[in-house]
């Protein structure tokens, strides 16, 4: 206990941490493959097929960026790991920025995914705003 509250089983924190080399993994393979298609990595996108079918036609205009953001997930994920405030404020905003894609894809007609996205990163930025989690980080 920390004046009063209690401090976040690092269980969970650590779960987060390894949500986000996930994403940075993601985010790398989906931008490999489209900034250089033809790889051995492209039957990755049998996972999701719809958003393959969206983004190939953009190749390196959006692989690019995927690239980039798998890159502030990676150092965002080095920051949760080491407990420094500056890894739970790009957490923040990253998960915020999801809300809001997933906002536009409610807005945009796509209600269940928009949904389903809003729902699930919602609940986990309003975990990471908890006083709980944010103590943990110096």
């Amino acid at each position: 206990m920390q004046n009063g509250s209690s401090i976040t089983p690092s269980a969970a924190l650590t779960a987060m941490g390894f949500f986000l080399v996930f994403g940075s993994t993601m985010a790398a393979l989906a931008g490999i493959t489209l900034t250089f298609p033809g790889s051995r990595l492209d039957p990755i996108w049998r996972l999701n097929p719809t958003a393959y079918a969206e983004m190939r036609p953009l190749g390196a205009i959006v692989g690019i960026p995927m690239l980039l953001l798998s890159g502030v997930m990676l150092l965002t994920a080095v920051g949760w790991f080491s407990r420094r405030r500056w890894g739970w404020i790009l957490a923040v905003m990253v998960i915020g920025t999801q809300v809001a894609g997933d906002c536009w894809n409610l807005i945009t007609g796509r209600g269940v995914e928009g949904l389903i996205g809003v729902t699930i990163a919602g609940a986990l930025l309003w975990w990471l705003l908890r006083r709980s989690v944010r103590i943990n980080f110096s």
